[in-house]
Order: C-alpha cells, then structure tokens, then sequence
C-alpha cells in the first residue's frame, strides 16, 4: 500500500483540507499521514474563526516520523497560512522527500480574483517557492495567475489557448506535472486543464456547470489527484476521475435536504469514488 504524508490545516467544522483528504485517500486504498500546519474552528469562509499556528509541531512530528522510521511515496500540502509554516514545510521536505517520490502542491491560497481572508499580501510568492520544487501542482485559476503574476480575470474570460499557454507556464516554473482547476470551455461547462511535461500531452475535462459556489472543492478534487497518481494513474486519468467525482458531489448536494452551505455532500459519494478509479 501506498503512503502519503500531507501538511495542511485542520479545520474542525467545514468539510475541507484534512477532513476531506484522510477519507477520500483513505477509500483510494492510500495509507495517509496528516500533519497539521494550524487548527481553525472553521475555515476562513465564514465570518469569523479561531486559528491556532501549529508551525512549532512540525519539526518535532517530523522527528518522532523518522526515529519510527516512516518513509513517504508521496508528500502533499494544501493551504498554509505563514512563512513560518512555508518553512517548516521546505525543511520537512528536505527530510522526507526521496528518489521516486512526489510531491504534490495544491497551492490553495486564493479564488475569485482574492487571496484567502488571513493571508499577507506576499503570500503568492512563498507559495511560488514550493511550486518550484513540486512534481504535481494544482492551482484554480487564481492561483494560477498569481503565480504567473498575470492579471486575473473571470475563469470563463479565459480561452482555451490561453489556458494551454498558462500550463506551459506554470510547469516552466519547475513541475512537470500541472492541473488547472475552474476552467471553462463554455458558459454552461466547467472542469480542469492538465499538461504533462514529460508526455508534451494537454486534456481537458468538464461536465455542467452548476449555480452557486462549492466551497471545498479543490481540496477534495487535488485528494482525488493525489490517491489516482499514487495508485498508477497517468494525470489525464486522475484528472478524469477527480472531475467526475466532484460533478457527483456537487449534484449529491443539490438533492440533499440537509446539504451545508459550507462545504459539499461528499461522504454520501464515496462509494463511488473507488468504482470510478478502480
């Protein structure tokens, strides 16, 4: 079985980051190690939160790992939220990281044109020095143009070429490895973007776009990623598979009577999830 350590935070209520990684690796047959950068009430998008720094645990978790003897096929990290945690991480990576593995960063700091509520305003530029050294990144189109330092416009503003060019890009920066997320190829679809460096290979994969927002989303599409790169599969197939997966949770919300507004119905779709990789 496979083995991946992940660093982001815990948000307790929320359905995001850690919450949402551990099941869904966990149902793709991925023995999964969490190391929290910080503890929140709830995430950031509600209006007000409790946010505990966990930069200081890394190091000695770090230390308690490698006397145990743990090793890692993969390193993933999600939103963090300081400089300090952005260097616990470079240092836990030096540590950890290994021939043959990967790392993987989902550069989650920011949508629709802003950076997360919390974030300095240079925040873009720490996350740029992880991407650097990354495999597999895994930006939504924010993201994206932060890092590429490119002005933001609306995800549908932008063309398919324009997109193409981004990816190429992106991977210039260091990864070979680059999904774009929120990508529209018409007003009535949405999905993701990839380009694979090695392979010289662009897919692109969407299904309906549905009204409102899911927030929540992008962690559990960048798990999904993650588990299918993990269990073999080329990034066009993990990308396939992460677009349906979040297609069916978003249409498993809608249905729901007692969907949340904070996060999507995800549990009631993992069943599927295993099916639609394996």
């Amino acid at each position: 079985m496979k083995r991946v350590v992940t660093l982001q935070d815990i948000s307790c209520a929320g359905k995001c980051s850690i919450s949402v990684a551990l099941p869904v690796l966990s149902c793709l047959e991925t023995e999964t190690v969490v190391i929290p950068t910080s503890l929140l009430s709830n995430h950031t998008a509600f209006e007000s939160y409790t946010l505990f720094d966990l930069s200081d645990m890394t190091g000695p978790l770090a230390d308690g790992l490698e006397k145990s003897g743990f090793a890692f096929d993969a390193v993933y990290t999600g939103y963090i939220g300081s400089k300090k945690q952005v260097r616990e991480i470079f240092s836990f990576i030096e540590r950890f990281r290994r021939t043959g593995s990967l790392l993987i960063v989902d550069p989650a700091m920011a949508d629709d044109g802003q950076l997360y509520s919390g974030l300095s305003g240079d925040h873009s530029k720490d996350m740029l020095s992880l991407v650097r050294i990354a495999d597999v990144i895994i930006p939504n189109i924010t993201e994206a143009c932060m890092l590429l330092d490119t002005e933001y416009r609306q995800p549908e503003q932008f063309t398919e070429a324009e997109i193409r060019d981004m990816l190429r890009s992106l991977a210039g920066l260091g990864p070979g490895k680059v999904i774009i997320t929120g990508v529209h190829n018409d007003k009535d679809s949405i999905g993701a973007m990839c380009f694979d460096r090695d392979r010289d290979s662009f897919s692109i994969s969407v299904r309906k776009k549905h009204p409102g927002t899911y927030l929540g989303t992008g962690d559990i599409f960048a798990s999904v990623i993650t588990g299918c790169l993990l269990a073999g599969k080329q990034l066009e197939s993990a990308m396939e598979s992460a677009v349906s997966f979040i297609s069916l949770c978003i249409e498993q919300t809608e249905a729901d009577p007692e969907k949340r507004w904070y996060g999507v119905s995800f549990e009631k779709c993992l069943y599927l999830l295993h099916e639609l990789v394996y």
